[in-house]
């Protein structure tokens, strides 16, 4: 069971990761005037809008191919 626990916290560690990195991206992209201050908050809700609707997408699948 401790090493599931260890997985978990890598997998979590490596969300975490890739979205503070897609977030670094958005913020590198707002400091360049590539995108406006107003896309920039816009796309950092739809990427955090992203991660929660896959995360609660996973979670349903686990649990419904539990009860199978």
């Amino acid at each position: 069971m401790a090493h599931r626990k260890g997985r978990r916290w890598l997998v979590a560690a490596g969300i975490g990761a890739s979205f503070l990195s897609i977030l670094a991206l958005v913020g590198w992209l707002a400091a360049e005037q590539i995108v406006t201050p107003q896309m920039a908050v816009l796309l950092g809700i739809a990427t955090f809008g992203l991660y929660v609707g896959f995360g609660i997408l996973i979670t349903v699948y686990r649990m419904i191919s539990r009860l199978e």
